[in-house]
């Protein structure tokens, strides 16, 4: 294993373009934009492959790609633009802005659920695509706010509600649907819809005109595809995608970006470019002007939630929508204590390592391999010059 500390960017587009162009040439990506930030200026930015492979629609630089969980950050970024206005505070309890949203636990005893156990995913919250086939959130009916549900986010939140919760809030970690409530929180804070609240506390502000809940130009929206048969297929409306062995597996319909009657879902319903979201994480990474105080900064990328295990991520902890890095041994990664990360079902990862000044965005339209598959590990090692490693 060999690696560098510190990053060589002479010899960084060559490395990222090795895996782009093998990746894209082995059929397990359809096309990808990938934009690397060095000490607050672009290194590197590539728009590869197909927007739309059976259009013959080349991948461009301003593509709009369904942003899945990368919209957790830009929700979480929203909600605590107004902790830093003193409207809203993570110790809130979640039924002080939704009163009716008052889950159980297993036993039918009552359970307190705040801001802070919503936005480190400790709420006793799941995914309907974590659970098996029928679990409980299948039988309420849950939108995972990917599928092409006719449900208002009122509706969504109180089948959430309905089911049982997996825990004690607090006591555990577990991803969940925590931030499509968090975004019901802000529409109450705010009094207006989430949209128009996203859009002024943070799209607006950092001209992000790209981000919303609906394609800003349908023209420019990718295709979707899956990775699920050699060769790769594209999406169909609806679709479903199997997860991990055991869980019920992904619920999609592409055609969501499309469709403004779609609820607005704070963890997995919004659409954006690879440009728009560098913009926010080299804010975040700059210190949250004009957004956020340093402080809220440095709170929201930390580890908050201890040493609780996270399935799927070790050596990670979670701060405030993002994961956090620990511990890089266990995580087997060249990126540095305390980098960002998360990544997205449609085919998207990202992280900041911010003791490297770097930020890197990936978005890719083919599922899952952009999210999870080998190519997110080749273009961290081929950032870092992590050589031998894959």
């Amino acid at each position: 294993m060999q690696y560098s500390n510190i990053i060589n960017p002479d010899h960084l587009p060559e490395r990222i373009d090795n895996v782009l162009d093998q990746t894209l040439a082995d059929k397990r990506l359809v096309g990808a934009v990938i934009k690397v930030a060095l000490d607050g200026k672009i290194i590197y930015s590539r728009a590869a492959g197909f927007a739309s492979r059976e259009l013959n629609q080349p991948m461009r630089e301003d593509t709009l790609f369904r942003l899945a969980s990368v919209s957790k950050p830009i929700t979480s970024a929203a909600a605590l633009v107004l902790v830093a206005q003193g409207r809203l505070k993570l110790t809130d309890r979640v039924d002080r802005w939704l009163p009716e949203f008052q889950p159980r636990l297993k036993n039918g005893e009552p359970a307190v659920v705040t801001i802070r156990h919503l936005m480190t995913h400790t709420a006793g919250l799941t995914y309907r695509f974590f659970q098996e086939d029928h679990g409980s959130y299948e039988q309420a009916g849950v939108s995972d706010g990917m599928d092409q549900s006719s449900i208002t986010l009122e509706e969504n939140l109180r089948r959430i509600a309905s089911a049982p919760l997996l825990y004690t809030p607090g006591t555990m970690w577990r991803y969940s649907i925590a931030t499509d409530v968090l975004g019901a929180v802000i529409a109450s804070v705010t009094e207006t819809t989430l949209s128009e609240a996203i859009h002024s506390l943070v799209t607006q502000p950092l001209g992000m005109s790209d981000t919303g809940f609906v394609a800003a130009d349908p023209q420019r929206l990718t295709t979707a595809y899956a990775d699920d048969i050699p060769g790769l297929r594209p999406l169909s409306n609806p679709d479903s995608l199997a997860f991990v062995e055991g869980t019920a597996g992904f619920r999609l319909a592409p055609d969501r970006a499309l469709d403004p009657a779609a609820y607005p879902s704070g963890g997995a319903g919004m659409v954006g470019s690879a440009g728009d979201f560098m913009q926010l994480l080299e804010t975040l990474r700059k210190g949250g002007a004009p957004l956020l105080p340093e402080t809220l900064v440095r709170e929201m990328t930390t580890n908050q939630i201890g040493d609780l295990p996270m399935p799927f991520w070790p050596g990670r902890g979670f701060g405030l929508g993002i994961t956090v890095l620990k511990d890089p041994i266990a995580a087997d990664t060249a990126e540095s204590p305390g980098t960002w990360r998360m990544g997205g079902t449609y085919g998207h990862s990202w992280f900041v390592d911010p003791k490297q000044r770097l930020s890197v965005v990936a978005f890719t339209n083919t599922a899952l391999e952009g999210m999870s598959g080998p190519f997110t590990v080749d273009l961290c090692n081929a950032v870092y010059g992590r050589l031998g490693k894959s």
